[in-house]
């Protein structure tokens, strides 16, 4: 299992639009076969920063999220274009 997080900051006037994108991201990664979670959050108090909680069940299926039209779409052409910085955590499952 492969599980992370990605926390990207935006400026605070592009909120609406990064939920715009973030809903059929989210909707169309869920579908794929081999994600197990996509989650993404706004960050309490911070509406200019995400939080994404994703666990694939292996690296081909996180390779197959990463090379999908859906994330070349709203991730590559509208989310990474608007974000200020990004930050990814791999995480290890205790149990």
């Amino acid at each position: 299992m492969i599980s992370f997080t990605v926390r990207m900051r935006f400026e605070p006037e592009d909120h609406d639009k990064v939920a715009e994108l973030l809903l059929p991201l989210a909707e169309a990664s869920r579908k794929e076969p081999g994600c197990v979670t996509y989650i993404p959050h706004f960050v309490e108090g911070d509406p200019a920063t995400i939080v994404i909680y994703e666990q694939y069940k292996d690296k081909e299926a996180l390779e197959t999220h990463r090379a999908s039209s859906h994330f070349a779409k709203f991730a590559i052409g509208g989310i990474f274009q608007l974000m200020k910085d990004r930050h990814l955590e791999n995480l290890t499952a205790v149990c």
